[in-house]
Parts: structure tokens; C-alpha cells; sequence
């Protein structure tokens, strides 16, 4: 019952009972002085009856008693009459009231860990509704903060672990050089090439914790455009593939898209997720012979990339969460292997916001396959043209070209 229903309801009943109940109460004394002022019929051959006044021959004090007696009695009734309705009206105000304010200091003391029922459908229900959902956003808002704190947290813990390694190795080759221990040109020029080569992973790393941080403002540049299948991957295959030969891990390339076939994508953001996931693959590498192939195929409306390893695998339990930020499939890490954690999450994410998909299968001890997905770009047939000139006469006259039209 709404609350304004309760309030008129309470206040017809605050002039209605006492009312009937002093009605009541004048005809029941009505009717006794009927009975003990009538004659009856018998004896005088008709009825009459006789009413109280001070001519009646009764004394007048006794006649202001009786009003008295009338005016006491009628204000017993309004005044417990009011009693009631006010406790009802008082339970059905203050009650929900108390409740109200009894969660909020709980929420205020940051306790979120409580339910609000909602009883009936009047006014307090609907606000202990909102009131409730309102505790649960900032329940669910108070986890995600603390998942991100906590996210954080080992991000800044992993890049610190995975600077360190080439941090120490450079300090190392340094001190050799200031040593003295270069003493050969081909000693000297060995040392030189190491502290390049950490010098780039380093940068690597932190290209890849700003990176992080644009996905996780959602502020990555993006340059779509259209690219050639054939010449794209088959330039990325020469990249990775100078990569991987000085690893001694061998890259097996497989086109099997027929050429002129082209895909709308960022062509440096693909790179990226082509690189993560060989360097991924390449971390855990563990056969004397790594092979990595790199298979490309035509799936009808998309283009689908294979990426597969020999490397030591991943259980079937924790590929659902290899995509996910910090996740790792070895619980122990250790700086041969290293990493920040949120190499295949950026996988992911670049994808999705290429209108794709990735995903992966894998066997412990035998390897891994990665499968993402790219859109084909494809031009609007002509009669679609038509159709759309037809439909909007804001572009009638205009004739736009086939290379303007694409499906997305």
C-alpha cells in the first residue's frame, strides 16, 4: 500500500471510528432511557416516551453529569482512536526509516557486506530497491578497484623484476669495459652488442607498460587502412624470421590466400599482435629445435591466422585465462622466462577493436596454436548502390564509388 493511501486512510479513520464509535455509544444510552422512561401499552393504551431534560423533573446537576459522562466518553474514543492510527502510521514510517539509517551507517563504515529487503510496494520498498542497488554498484565498484589496485601492484612488480635482469647485465658488461676486461676488439665489440641487445628489450618492456596504459585509458591510436594479404604477412614473415634465426628457432610461413584478397586493419597494431605472440611462443620454447609456423587462410568473410610452436604447451584449465591481464600459467616465475603479463591480453584487445577474434588450442609437451581472425575488406555490389540512393534522396545525384562502400 503506497504511503499517501496509508496517510489518508489513517486520517478517515481518525475522524470516521471515533465517530461510529460515539454514534454507538448514543444510541445504545438512547435506547436504555427509552426502556426506563417508557410506559408500556398495556396500561395506558398507547406508548410514549419520555426525554431527558431538566423539565423532566430530574435535577439539573444530574442532567450536566450526564454530558459530562457523554463529552468524556467521546474523548476517550478520539483519543485512543488516534493512539492506534498514530502507532500504524508510526510502524509504517519509522521502521523503514530506522532500516534506512541503519544501512547507510553501514555504509559509511564500509560495510557493503548486507542485503536491504524490500517488503510491499509502497514508497519504501521502491527506495530500499534503489537503495539496495546503489550498496551492490558500490560493492562491484569497490572489488574492481581492488582487482585494479591489486593489478597494478604486479604489473609495477614485473616490470621491475624484468628491467632488473638487463639492468644488472649491462652494469655488468659496463664495469668489464671500465675494467678493462675488453681488452680484445672482438671482446669489445661482443660486450658492446650484449648491452645493445638490453638496451632493446628494455625499451621493449617499456613500450609495452605504455602501451598497457593506453589500453587501459581506451586511448590507442588506431590508422585503419586496406592491406594486401599476400604483401603484409609476407613482410612479417621476413621480420620474424631474421628474429627467430638468430635464436636458432626456425619459422615455416604457409599463404594459403589467394593474392589480391585485402583486409581493413592497422598494419602496425597487427604487427604488434603477430610479435606477442611469437615472443610468447619463443619464451617457452623447450625443444632443442623450435619451430614456429605462421599459416594464413581464407574463411570467407574473414582471413584467419595460425601461429603454432613445439613448445612445452599450456594445460587445458588455464587456456580460458591465458588472454587475461597478469595471468600467468606458471606460478613460480623466474628471469629466464620474465615477461610483464600482459603480452596476449593486448592480443586480445587490439583484435576485439578490429571487429576480431583470438583464441587457442594446446597439448602439454607437444605445443600450441593461436587462431586470431581479421575482417575482409569488400566492396558494396552496384544494385546495393542503387538501393541506397533510392532509399536517401539526400545522396541522390551523387554517385558514389565502388571503393567507398565497404561491409563492415
Amino acid at each position: 500500500m503506497k504511503l499517501r493511501t496509508k496517510i489518508i486512510l489513517g486520517f478517515l479513520m481518525m475522524i470516521g471510528i471515533p465517530l461510529l464509535l460515539f454514534a454507538l455509544v448514543l444510541f445504545s444510552y438512547g435506547h436504555r432511557q427509552h426502556r426506563k422512561f417508557s410506559v408500556p401499552a398495556e396500561e395506558t393504551g398507547s406508548s410514549f416516551e419520555i426525554t431527558i431534560s431538566p423539565d423532566d423533573g430530574l435535577p439539573e446537576g444530574k442532567v450536566r453529569m450526564k454530558a459530562k459522562d457523554m463529552l468524556i466518553i467521546a474523548l476517550l474514543i478520539l483519543l485512543s482512536t488516534a493512539a492506534a492510527v498514530g502507532f500504524c502510521l508510526y510502524r509504517s514510517v519509522a521502521v523503514p526509516l530506522s532500516e534506512l539509517k541503519m544501512a547507510a551507517q553501514n555504509i559509511k563504515e564500509g560495510n557493503l557486506d548486507f542485503v536491504l529487503e524490500a517488503k510491499g510496494k509502497d514508497e519504501f520498498s521502491e527506495v530500499f530497491r534503489d537503495f539496495d542497488e546503489m550498496r551492490q554498484r558500490l560493492k562491484e565498484s569497490a572489488e574492481e578497484k581492488l582487482l585494479m589496485d591489486k593489478e597494478n601492484k604486479e604489473l609495477i612488480s614485473n616490470i621491475s623484476h624484468d628491467l632488473k635482469t638487463p639492468i644488472t647485465a649491462v652494469k655488468g658488461y659496463v664495469e668489464g669495459i671500465m675494467d678493462g676486461v675488453a681488452d680484445m676488439p672482438e671482446k669489445m665489440d661482443r660486450y658492446v652488442r650484449t648491452i645493445y641487445n638490453k638496451t632493446i628489450e628494455m625499451d621493449r618492456l617499456i613500450n609495452e607498460l605504455t602501451f598497457y596504459c593506453k589500453i587501459d585509458t581506451n586511448r590507442i591510436p588506431y590508422n585503419f587502412s586496406k592491406l594486401p594479404v599476400e604483401d603484409y604477412f609476407q613482410d612479417c614473415r621476413e621480420e620474424i624470421g631474421l628474429e627467430l634465426e638468430t635464436k636458432g628457432i626456425e619459422l615455416r610461413y604457409h599463404n594459403y590466400v589467394d593474392s589480391g584478397v585485402l583486409i581493413i586493419a592497422d598494419g602496425e597494431q597487427i604487427r604488434r599482435v603477430i610479435h606477442n605472440i611469437v615472443g610468447n611462443a619463443v619464451k617457452y620454447m623447450d625443444k632443442p629445435h623450435g619451430i614456429i609456423e605462421l599459416r594464413i587462410k581464407d574463411v570467407g568473410d574473414f582471413i584467419q591466422v595460425e601461429i603454432e610452436d613445439n613448445g612445452k604447451g599450456i594445460a587445458s584449465k588455464d587456456l580460458a585465462s591465458v588472454f587475461d591481464r597478469f595471468y600467468r600459467t606458471d606460478a613460480s616465475r623466474n628471469s629466464a622466462m620474465g615477461g610483464s603479463g600482459i603480452g596476449l591480453s593486448i592480443v586480445k584487445k587490439i583484435l576485439e577493436d578490429h571487429g576480431g577474434k583470438v583464441w587457442a588450442t594446446s597439448r602439454l609437451g607437444t605445443g600450441t596454436i593461436l587462431f586470431f581472425v581479421l575482417r575482409k575488406y569488400q566492396e558494396m555490389p552496384q544494385e546495393s548502390i542503387k538501393q541506397i540512393e533510392q532509399k536517401d534522396p539526400a545522396i541522390s545525384g551523387k554517385r558514389l564509388s565502388r571503393k567507398d562502400h565497404r561491409i563492415s
